[in-house]
């Protein structure tokens, strides 16, 4: 923007010395100053964006500042509440395995499809866990188990309906048929074992806590 964050710095005289920082109400001035209807500012993680920052870029949009907003979501409150929300299509398991090779290149590892293609659910559509799934594996740890929650845990919905075959043992009780007795009696103790083993935890400590 042609902005300068210093200005010559005069003593009694008025003569230059040297140079100061300007402070930052001076740096906010200039830039003001130096906007326009043309002008847009783009801004990753915005919801990180400390208050008094906010409030001033709200005042500069109320003077025709357009603004880019990039956020994980929407804080809903000052110049959040005057912008429209947009939201982008996550990255799509090509993109991923492409950042994933480029990560590759970058720690200087050689992996190949088979092994990318096996690590490449550890990181769902996340490019950050992408990222971090190349450095354990360039360290050696073999990283086995997802660390996001992208995939729907189903494992509640087979219990259901393993213990809704219990409805065939009553049946069976009305109709004397002792085949459907068994068999219905069978899935409702299997549903509870199912159910019981589901609910099994370990410890959440770690070691040495």
């Amino acid at each position: 923007m042609g902005v300068d964050t210093v200005e010559d710095k005069l003593n009694e005289d008025g003569e230059i010395v040297g140079e100061r920082k300007l402070t930052l109400e001076e740096l906010k001035e200039a830039i003001r100053d130096q906007t326009s209807d043309e002008l847009i500012f783009i801004l990753p993680e915005a919801k990180r964006l400390p208050a008094g920052i906010r409030y001033w870029l709200q005042d500069l949009m109320a003077d025709g500042l357009k603004l880019c907003l990039f956020a994980i979501t929407n804080p809903s409150r000052d110049i959040f509440l005057e912008t429209l929300e947009i939201e982008l299509s996550p990255p799509s398991d090509r993109d991923i395995r492409e950042r994933m090779r480029q990560e590759a290149q970058r720690l200087g590892i050689s992996i190949d499809e088979k092994r990318l293609a096996k690590l490449q659910p550890l990181a769902g559509q996340n490019p950050t866990l992408a990222r971090k799934v190349l450095r354990a594996e360039a360290l050696g740890l073999n990283p086995e188990n997802p660390e996001h929650a992208q995939y729907l845990d189903i494992s509640p919905i087979v219990i259901s309906g393993i213990m809704a075959l219990s409805i065939v043992r009553f049946i069976g009780m009305g109709t004397c048929d002792r085949g459907l007795y068994i068999v219905g009696g069978c899935a409702l103790i299997i549903g509870m074992m199912l159910k019981q083993l589901g609910r099994v935890r370990g410890s959440r400590r770690r070691l040495g806590q």
